[in-house]
C-alpha cells in the first residue's frame, strides 16, 4: 500500500509525515492487499489567520472498485487527520463488505438450480396472450 502525502499552502514535517502514515497504515492494515493507493492532500485554507481551516482529503484507490474519497475540515490538522482516517478505514471495511456480500450472491445463484431449465422444455411466452398485450 502506497501513501503519497501532498500538501497546498504549507510544507509537510517529518513528524507530520510519520503521523499521517501511522493513523492510515493502522487503520487500513487488514484490507492493504485490495489497495492500490492512498493520496492524502492537507491544506491550510485560511493561512495565517487561523480558525477551523484545515482540511484533510483522503483517496484510496481500491482494485476492482471505485475510489474512496473522504474530507474533514477541523481547526487542528492532527485532528483533522485522524477523523479522515476512521471514517476512511469504516468506508472501505463497509463497501468490501458489501462487494464481498454481492459475490457471494451471485455465486449462490450460479449454483442454484434455477438457472439448470433444460432448453428443451423452457417454452417463451406468448406475447398475444400475455397481460401487457391485454391492456
Amino acid at each position: 500500500m502506497k501513501i503519497e502525502i501532498k500538501a497546498h499552502n504549507f510544507t509537510v514535517s517529518d513528524g507530520l509525515r510519520a503521523f499521517v502514515n501511522h493513523r492510515l497504515a493502522l487503520g487500513l492494515r487488514r484490507h492493504r492487499e485490495r489497495i492500490r493507493q492512498v493520496t492524502v492532500r492537507l491544506a491550510d485554507i485560511n493561512g495565517p489567520r487561523g480558525g477551523i481551516d484545515k482540511h484533510c482529503t483522503v483517496q484510496i484507490a481500491l482494485y476492482h472498485l471505485p475510489d474512496v474519497l473522504i474530507e474533514d475540515v477541523e481547526a487542528d490538522l492532527h485532528q483533522a487527520i485522524s477523523r479522515a482516517a476512521d471514517r476512511a478505514s469504516r468506508t472501505v471495511t463497509r463497501r468490501l463488505a458489501r462487494q464481498q456480500d454481492r459475490d457471494s450472491r451471485a455465486a449462490e445463484l450460479a449454483d442454484s438450480d434455477v438457472l439448470d431449465i433444460e432448453p428443451s422444455r423452457w417454452i417463451p411466452p406468448n406475447p398475444a396472450t400475455s397481460r401487457s398485450a391485454m391492456y
